[in-house]
């Protein structure tokens, strides 16, 4: 690893100083391309994908909530949502306390 470092900051013999400073920032701009790639990029896709599967929240969908709590959505408002869960009790909560889909866990069993 430190030989291709060694290789990407070599400068070449007799430039100017104005190489010498290009090659200064080369470091920083491999740091922020690699932030980019493996840290903001895939926290923005996550959050893309929650805002789309919170925005296509149906009636009777199966859900669980970030609390745990397994439930049935009864009603949809603009920001909140009524599910139900068992012995009809309902409770009504916002659409971001919403976690995931239930639905493929309850078929498979």
């Amino acid at each position: 690893m430190t030989n291709l470092l060694n290789i990407l900051l070599m400068t070449p013999q007799g430039t100017g100083g104005q190489q010498q400073g290009w090659y200064s920032f080369l470091p920083l701009l491999l740091i922020i391309v690699v932030f980019y790639f493996f840290f903001i990029r895939p926290q923005m896709k996550k959050s893309k994908d929650q805002k789309k599967f919170k925005e296509g929240l149906a009636k009777g969908q199966k859900i669980i909530t970030i609390g745990g709590i397994h439930g049935r959505i009864v009603e949809i408002q603009d920001t909140t949502v009524t599910i139900e869960v068992e012995n009809s009790v309902r409770l009504r909560m916002e659409k971001s306390a919403i976690a995931m889909d239930n639905t493929q866990t309850i078929e498979a069993k």
